[in-house]
């Protein structure tokens, strides 16, 4: 009985709490303290919000605790009173959003010399944010009165919980006018431009890499906004000032002035790459644009790639020199001088570039010789599958931007800029012209098949690795890469493209030969093995005797929905149907009573033509109706199922197997089971012609008719379904 069960017991914090002198540090070692307030226990929540707990709760999460606590549980307290202050209960947020007294301790946490504490520093920006999120007006009031907010947050950028409360001012405040006036402080505040100058190469790491961070969020952040709103009054003025030709340059500038390291160059070029993205981005986003070329185009401010332009010549400059890396020991061996992120972070750069489709930018490319040198490290890095796809993302640009050009204007016409879309201010100056074309001299794709000589360094990176599988060594790791490189190539060359078709004819004549034996052959055997199926299921079968056999289960898809529902408990319509039962079957109602003497039409009778005795197959028939009914027969005198009865171990021929076989032959009807081989005795049912008029049934002791064969089975005679 469920009442005799005590479900309606006190909290145990219920009973600290009617206790006099009851203090915070006592409710706070109760487990289950944070269940109780985020389920609004009203005695605990008014104890919470008085002006001395609420004092106590935001000393823990903004002073060090006692150094002399053990480490496991010296910021347990700070914890739980973070969780409490955060807990998104009204009451709390109304008492810590609106006193000022408390807001102000709060702000002091930031007022420390730095480094901050960075547990401690999660534990303020969180309940910022919190604040930022539900007391929106009252904090945000309270931090624009601070006029060295800004100035203190970015001191302490170097904690990564800074660069969080920096981005909940951005993307947490609504509604939306509110949200504009507070880009506007932050703009006024000149964030962004603070933000790119410690970017500068002479700041430490970690104040680098959280400013590039900071600024890549902001970007997305803002992208994102202005499109999910419909309808945008005035642009985001953050995002205008990250996208004006003054701001990249100042990047650029505090990228390469002074001492450079690798930390700035990456740094720096993560938020160029930011700013070059599309508006979809992710590996689908890239490797439709792939796919699809220039037709894709992203829909960059033209006041980036200006910025970027001059500066190619420094990016160039860090192919060639990069940051001295110390050798590291890899799984193939020791590297003496690696690739390293700087490198790659300007193949990344080179690829984005060149999938703008930007005529001035390609030129300046082409000039420098960019590809010629990304295909050198391809090459020479081997097993750098990071470079391999960057480099395989330039040539297919390279090689879509000729098909598009070639489809706007066979004439060689240069494919038109797309107007920008983006929020920020749109620069006009340095916009090539929409009639401008390409010297056929200096395009991106005559640099890559003549100049770069693509087609022989396929040729003779392939034969070099032919020849080192042929001696025992390995495939080397950037053949899949090659590869894809070689069929793009292929199949701009099958499209009948004007300039790709042009430059092809040039080649030497021996070089023509082995690149069309390469793709007839080598390449398309390459091709095949690399679209054969892992695992053949076309001759798989099962090792069953009775392959031949037609199952009587439903198929694999049936039976995996069939668990699919028994796992989930539902007895739904498709799985009663997959496995052969009706919606009759499991009705109670009075109509489908019959439903089970409708089977008796199943049983199928094979009558011996040449048999006379009618009254033989009368009697089997009966004899079969009997049994089959036999459980439908109402009794007359209801019986106790608790009486004693004695137990009768004989032969029963009244329960049969769904799957017997009725046979009917000679006048004689026979029975035989489904468990032909099972030892034990057989009871078969045997309808004789001496028998009475009334058909009835006799069991035989089969050990007497040991000499006796079983009659034959006529050719024409068929046995009843399994059911």
């Amino acid at each position: 009985m469920f009442w005799k069960f005590d479900l309606n017991n006190t909290s145990h914090i219920d009973q600290l709490l009617d206790r006099e002198g009851v203090t915070l540090r006592e409710l706070m070692e109760e487990e289950d303290v944070l269940q109780e307030c985020k389920a609004q226990n009203r005695k605990l929540l008014l104890f919470l919000s008085k002006d001395h707990c609420m004092l106590e709760l935001v000393t823990l999460i903004t002073e060090e605790p006692p150094s002399d606590l053990e480490e496991k549980t010296r910021f347990k307290c700070p914890n739980i009173a973070c969780e409490l202050l955060t807990s998104d209960v009204a009451l709390i947020n109304d008492k810590l959003g609106g006193d000022e007294s408390l807001l102000e301790k709060l702000y002091h946490f930031l007022e420390q010399e730095p480094p901050l504490n960075p547990l401690l520093a999660s534990f303020f920006s969180k309940t910022i944010g919190n604040l930022i999120a539900r007391k929106t007006d009252q904090v945000i009031s309270f931090l624009r009165k601070k006029h060295n907010f800004i100035s203190l947050v970015l001191n302490h950028i170097d904690a990564s919980a800074m660069m969080d409360l920096l981005l909940r001012l951005i993307s947490c405040v609504e509604p939306a006018p509110l949200r504009m006036e507070v880009l506007n402080w932050l703009n006024e505040e000149r964030l962004i431009q603070r933000l790119t100058e410690l970017m500068h190469t002479g700041r430490d790491e970690e104040r680098q890499s959280n400013a590039s961070q900071t600024l890549c969020d902001i970007i997305r952040l803002s992208r994102d906004q202005a499109n999910q709103l419909s309808e945008v009054t005035e642009p985001d003025p953050l995002l205008a000032v990250l996208e004006s030709q003054e701001n990249v340059a100042e990047l650029l500038k505090n990228m390469f002035e002074g001492e450079m390291t690798e930390a700035s160059v990456v740094n720096g070029t993560q938020v160029l790459l930011t700013l070059l993205e599309s508006r979809r981005s992710g590996l689908e986003g890239l490797m439709d644009l792939y796919s699809q070329g220039c037709e894709r185009s992203y829909t960059v401010n033209s006041s980036i790639l200006r910025a970027i332009e001059p500066h190619l010549k420094d990016f160039q400059q860090l192919l060639l020199n990069p940051p001295m890396r110390s050798a590291i020991l890899t799984t193939v061996g020791v590297l003496e001088q690696p690739l390293g992120s700087a490198r790659l972070h300007v193949a990344r750069l080179v690829a984005s570039l060149l999938q703008t489709c930007d005529l001035s930018i390609c030129q300046e490319i082409c000039r420098l010789n960019t590809m010629d040198l990304l295909l050198d490290l391809f090459f020479k890095y081997t097993w750098n599958n990071f470079l391999h796809l960057q480099v395989e993302l330039c040539v297919a640009s390279i090689l879509n931007h000729s098909a598009h050009a070639d489809l706007q204007n066979p004439g060689l016409q240069n494919h038109e800029e797309r107007p920008a879309t983006g929020t920020g201010n749109q620069a006009e100056e340095g916009t090539p012209d929409q009639n401008s074309t390409l010297d056929p001299a200096n395009t991106p794709i005559q640099d890559l098949f003549q100049h770069c000589r693509l087609v022989q360094r396929i040729l003779d990176a392939w034969e070099e690795n032919d020849k080192i599988q042929a001696e025992g060594g390995r495939r080397r790791g950037n053949m899949g890469h090659l590869t894809r490189i070689a069929n793009t190539v292929v199949q701009n060359l099958e499209k009948g493209l004007i300039i790709i078709t042009c430059i092809s004819t040039e080649l030497p004549e021996d070089c023509r030969g082995r690149w069309e034996s390469f793709v007839g052959d080598t390449l398309r055997e390459t091709n095949r093995r690399n679209t054969v199926d892992l695992v053949s299921t076309h001759n798989l079968h099962s090792s069953s005797e009775d392959d031949d056999m037609e199952s009587p289960f439903p198929n694999d898809l049936s039976i995996q929905q069939a668990f699919s529902d028994y796992q989930i408990q539902q007895m739904t319509a498709n799985f009663v149907d997959q496995f052969g039962f009706n919606d009759e079957e499991f009705s109670e109602h009075d109509e489908n009573i019959n439903a089970a003497f409708d089977r008796i039409a199943e049983i199928n009778f094979n009558i011996d033509a040449d048999d006379h005795s009618v009254s033989a197959n009368s009697a089997a028939f009966e004899a079969c109706c009997k049994e089959r009914i036999q459980q439908f027969d109402d009794c007359e005198e209801e019986e106790d199922i608790w009486d004693e009865k004695e137990i009768n171990y004989a032969t029963q021929i009244k329960s049969r197997s769904r799957y017997s076989t009725w046979m009917i032959s000679a006048g004689s009807v026979s029975a035989t089971g489904a468990w032909e081989g099972s030892p034990g005795p057989k009871a078969p049912l045997v309808a004789s012609d001496n028998s009475s008029s009334g058909g009835s049934d006799s069991e035989e002791d089969p050990r007497e008719n040991k000499t006796e064969s079983s009659p034959k089975t006529p050719a024409n005679q068929t046995t009843a379904p399994s059911r």
